[in-house]
């Protein structure tokens, strides 16, 4: 990855700062973008803040990666919004999906929109988005952020075939459960809505995994950092499930 230049959104925490730091280690330039400038600025790599849920945000996040480091030849999409403030369908805000959808399928089109034509003009080129087991499997009280998750998979095998034949990829990756910030949010509104402690919540979440616990961050970039790699160049349109063994 000697000297080609990534973008890594939601790279201020988790599994985004993981999956830049890989990238940075195998020789990539990278810039890491969010809306957190303490986040940001924490991680020691160049950074850009940005809402990447509208076009200007995303608009911004490219420009700025180009002018700083040069185009992009690598984008991680790696930002969203979790389900913990969801409701049952009957019961959901219309606000929250939009608000949804806004975050986890317009900014990554945007994103992929203003990449990808220069990755095909030069003949290389990797994008990896990262979706969630919910993006194959519905959960209960999450349907925006179950269709968004589905639509993150669509989107990434629409560029694959639209892209492949430049020497471009496009995959998803599908976490489960991660103990993410993100994560330990809807852990937490389970808790109270059940009237239990935050510690169960985990520990019957660690259980649905054979290896009775759930995932750390750098696992899944692990996988991310291999699918921008010269080695994934075979890897075309697939959604990766990365999830001990378990359904979810």
């Amino acid at each position: 990855m000697n000297g080609r230049v990534a973008l890594v959104t939601g790279g201020g925490r988790g599994i985004g700062r993981e999956a830049a730091l890989l990238l940075s280690a195998a020789g990539a330039r990278v810039m890491i973008a969010s809306r957190t400038v303490a986040e940001l600025a924490a991680v020691g790599l160049d950074y850009v803040t940005a809402d990447l849920g509208t076009a200007a945000g995303c608009a911004l996040a490219v420009a700025e990666t180009e002018r700083r480091l040069g185009p992009v030849d690598i984008l991680v999409v790696n930002h969203g919004i979790g389900s913990a403030h969801e409701r049952l369908v009957w019961e959901q805000d219309p606000d929250v999906w939009r608000e949804t959808m806004r975050i986890n399928l317009d900014g990554p089109f945007e994103l992929a929109r203003l990449t990808v034509g220069g990755m095909c003009n030069r003949g290389f080129g990797r994008l990896v988005f990262t979706s969630s087991t919910a993006g194959e499997k519905a959960e209960r009280s999450g349907s925006a952020y179950t269709a968004s998750k589905h639509g993150v998979i669509g989107l990434a095998r629409a560029v694959a075939q639209d892209a492949g034949p430049f020497g471009v990829t496009s995959n998803a990756v599908l976490p489960g459960w991660v103990r993410t910030a993100m994560a330990e949010r809807s852990a937490r509104a389970d808790a109270e809505r059940r009237g239990v402690g935050v510690e169960q919540v985990w520990r019957e979440r660690a259980a649905i995994y054979p290896q009775n616990r759930v995932l750390e961050p750098r696992e899944v970039a692990q996988v991310i950092a291999f699918l921008c790699s010269d080695a994934a160049g075979g890897v075309n349109g697939e959604a990766i499930t990365v999830a001990l063994g378990g359904i979810w």
